[in-house]
């Protein structure tokens, strides 16, 4: 049996799957970005074989993506996380035309072909207003884990306006809400509407085609995903995996590369 791994160095988290010939997921692991990408890359890529039960020589490629994917030293290549997130997204629902990935840095929007191809995409700017990195201000103002702010936020009943479109201001705003006696579910449920306003607004921008897709982190908040249903009016995909995504679509173009040709093989794709 033959294996091919991926691993998606974010910002805040590294991912790592491991996939047999068949793309089934065989392993996986999630590191929190505490050490140096390079180690960190390189730990969760050694979890995801452990947990495969396999060694190193057992995998015959592996690619790297993601906001540090030069850092994936020992990868075969890298690849940009529009096209795994696309990649995994399909993988994950085949019927996916447009993916939503939501992750501590930055925001996309992706139109997907059939194949599991990139038709189109679109990111946020510089300004990480609409990123988990807005949400990750919230909990620090907050003094919560940011695994309870969904399920609060779904208790408001009076949700206020952030106004501040930088996430620097953010703390702020959120803190003098607080001051004023606004309830922590309203101030939070306000924060979750402004991102929810930005990130919808770049998925239209790209065409928001059934199914969509959410991937990244913040997929895993309950709330985000409330929200982003109600705006484009239908109920979207969320698996389990969601976090996983850009790392099984690199481990899935690795499986790919890996039949090609050697000469044809990509090496490194441009940032």
């Amino acid at each position: 049996m033959k294996y091919f791994g991926g691993v998606d160095v974010g910002s805040t988290q590294t991912k790592a799957i491991i996939i047999d010939e068949a793309g089934s997921v065989v392993g996986r692991a999630l590191l929190d970005m505490e050490t140096s990408m390079i180690t960190v890359a390189d730990d969760a890529f050694k979890a995801a074989l452990a947990d495969a039960g396999i060694k190193r020589e057992d995998v015959v490629r592996v690619a790297g993506t993601g906001y540090g994917r030069y850092n994936v030293s020992f990868g075969d290549e890298q690849v940009t996380e529009i096209s795994c997130h696309a990649r995994g997204a399909v993988a994950l629902f085949p019927k996916t035309r447009t993916v939503i990935d939501i992750g501590g840095q930055d925001t996309k929007a992706i139109a997907v072909k059939p194949d599991g191809q990139v038709a189109d995409f679109t990111m946020n700017d510089k300004c990480a207003a609409g990123t988990g990195r807005f949400l990750g201000a919230a909990s620090y103002a907050l003094e919560m884990p940011l695994g309870d702010l969904g399920a609060l936020a779904l208790k408001s009943r009076n949700p206020v306006r952030i106004t501040t479109t930088c996430t620097v201001f953010a703390e702020s705003e959120i803190i003098s809400h607080l001051a004023k006696g606004i309830q922590p579910e309203d101030v939070l449920m306000g924060v979750h509407q402004a991102i929810t306003s930005r990130c919808v607004a770049l998925a239209r921008r790209v065409g928001i085609n059934e199914e969509v897709t959410f991937t990244g982190g913040v997929s895993r908040n309950v709330a985000m995903v409330d929200l982003i249903e109600k705006a484009v009016k239908m109920k979207i995909n969320v698996s389990p995996d969601a976090h996983f995504c850009g790392a099984l679509g690199a481990a899935l173009m690795a499986r790919e590369h890996a039949s090609q040709p050697a000469a044809a093989q990509p090496v490194a794709e441009p940032a």
